[in-house]
C-alpha cells in the first residue's frame, strides 16, 4: 500500500469519519481539501439502484451545468461544406469532414467533443473502434448527431456534459474545478442528480440514489447524503 503524503493526512484528517455532508458542506470540504498546484477538476460519483446490463434499466442522457464545466471544451464539427460557416460561428475548434476522418483513422482523437450531422453518421461507423473506447462517438441520444450543427456546439461550450451509468451501476461526471465557489459546485452537482432523477427507470426498484460522493482531482472523496434530490 503506498504511504500517504503529508498532505493527504491533512486532507483525510478534515474529513470526519462516517460522516455523509450536505451537498452544500461537502462543496465546500472538498475545495479546503485540494492542495494540486493546478486547477483540479470536481467530480461526483452517484451510485444508482439500477442493473446497467438490463437495457430498460440503463441509465443516460445529458444535463446542461448552470455554472458551466469550467473547461474549454474542443469541439470537433464533422459536418458537409453547406454547414462548415454555421459550425465556426458557433465556436468549434475543428470543422471539416474528410481530412479529419482520415485523422482520426489515424489515430487522432484530440477533443473533447465530436458533432455531425445524421447523413454523416454512415461514414463515422467504420471509425467505432477508435472513437468508441474514448467516449467521442456522436449520438442522437446526447444531442451529438442534429442538423442544428450550431445550437449543438454552442451548448457543449456553454457547460452541456453527457453522462451514461457504467457497469457497477455508478455514474461519474466532472462538474467544475476547484477555483469554482462552493454555490457553484453545490448548483453543478443539483442539476446533475435532479437530472438523474427525472430519469429513473420505471423497472427500478428499492432505493434508486443510493449514494453520492464528491471529490477533487488527487483528493479524498467525501460522502453526500443522497437524499439531496
Amino acid at each position: 500500500m503506498a504511504r500517504l503524503t503529508k498532505k493527504q493526512k491533512e486532507a483525510l484528517a478534515k474529513i470526519e469519519k462516517g460522516r455523509v455532508y450536505s451537498l452544500d458542506e461537502a462543496s465546500a470540504l472538498v475545495k479546503e481539501i485540494t492542495n494540486t498546484k493546478f486547477d483540479a477538476s470536481v467530480d461526483i460519483a452517484v451510485r444508482l439502484g439500477v442493473d446497467p446490463r438490463k437495457a430498460n434499466q440503463m441509465v443516460r442522457g445529458v444535463v446542461s451545468l448552470p455554472h458551466g464545466t469550467g473547461k474549454d471544451m474542443k469541439v470537433l464539427a464533422l459536418v458537409t461544406p453547406d454547414k462548415e460557416a454555421e459550425a465556426k460561428e458557433a465556436g468549434a475548434d475543428y470543422v471539416g469532414l474528410d481530412e479529419y476522418l482520415e485523422k482520426i483513422k489515424n489515430g487522432w482523437t484530440d477533443v473533447d467533443v465530436i458533432i455531425t450531422m445524421p447523413s454523416v453518421m454512415g461514414k463515422l461507423g467504420p471509425l467505432g473502434r477508435v472513437l468508441g473506447p474514448r467516449g467521442l462517438m456522436p449520438n442522437p441520444k446526447t444531442g451529438t448527431v442534429t442538423m442544428d450543427v450550431a445550437k449543438a456546439v454552442e451548448e457543449v461550450k456553454a457547460g452541456k456534459i453527457d453522462f451514461k451509468v457504467d457497469k457497477t451501476g455508478i455514474v461519474h461526471a466532472a462538474i467544475g474545478k476547484a477555483s469554482f465557489s462552493a454555490d457553484k459546485i453545490a448548483g453543478n452537482a443539483t442539476e446533475l442528480i435532479q437530472t438523474l432523477i427525472k430519469l429513473k427507470p420505471t423497472t427500478a426498484k428499492g432505493v434508486y440514489v443510493k449514494s453520492i460522493f464528491l471529490s477533487s482531482t488527487m483528493s479524498p472523496s467525501v460522502a453526500v447524503d443522497p437524499k439531496v434530490g
